[in-house]
């Protein structure tokens, strides 16, 4: 529980720095950063406690998870502009926020003992959920939608590599941990070496 604890809290960190600096490409004033960095920060993971019917959504139960977000976004709004790329550092702080909320995800899931499909699903909404909604409210194309791109599958990739990794006999941190591995190796690759999925092109129709 520990180690999930401080997942929730890095991934909640780490994706209110995303949500802020979006913000900042949208030029929104300091309310609004707060608002777009707690929406990307908790988005995921209240939807993974609300269908996996917790007691408490996490940051309900614990309301310094949306300080932690607040924090954030006021680091962001006055450091922003010291960024040549505000961009190139977003998609490498959401690549980190994404390997962590899938792995925080999966192991709520593994630790109400639920099966392999249920716990890959939780990894893949907790991660790219709060991105998405991030993504929409400010007008951006969706990262995770975007053509070819590894996002969704990186997710879910990772959160199958902790199902496998808890029939291989392992428990605890050692599966959260290469299940960030997993996901954060395949979104960066995709970032450095520009691997991307088959898309879709239509053909002309048959005669």
């Amino acid at each position: 529980m520990i180690a999930l604890t401080f997942l929730d809290f890095a991934s909640v960190f780490v994706f209110a720095l995303t949500g802020a600096l979006v913000a900042s490409r949208a030029q929104l004033d300091l309310v609004g950063f707060a608002f777009v960095a707690c929406l990307t920060a908790v988005g995921g993971g209240t939807l993974r406690d609300l269908l996996l019917g917790r007691e408490q959504v996490f940051w309900v139960a614990q309301p310094s998870y949306i300080l932690l977000a607040c924090a954030a976004a006021l680091l962001v709004f006055f450091t922003a502009h010291l960024f040549e790329s505000r961009y190139r550092l977003l998609l490498w702080l959401d690549s980190i926020a994404l390997s962590v909320a899938v792995a925080a995800g999966a192991g709520v899931a593994i630790d109400l003992n639920h099966n392999a499909i249920i716990v890959v699903l939780m990894g893949i909404s907790t991660g790219c959920l709060g991105g998405l909604m991030r993504d929409v409210v400010c007008n951006e194309v969706p990262l995770v939608l975007k053509q070819g791109e590894i996002y969704a599958t990186a997710a879910f990739l990772g959160a199958s590599s902790a199902v496998f990794a808890g029939y291989a006999g392992l428990s605890g941190l050692p599966v959260l941990a290469i299940c960030v591995a997993v996901t954060w190796v395949l979104r960066a690759g995709s970032m450095i070496w520009g691997w991307k999925l088959p898309v879709y092109k239509a053909r002309p129709p048959r005669q």
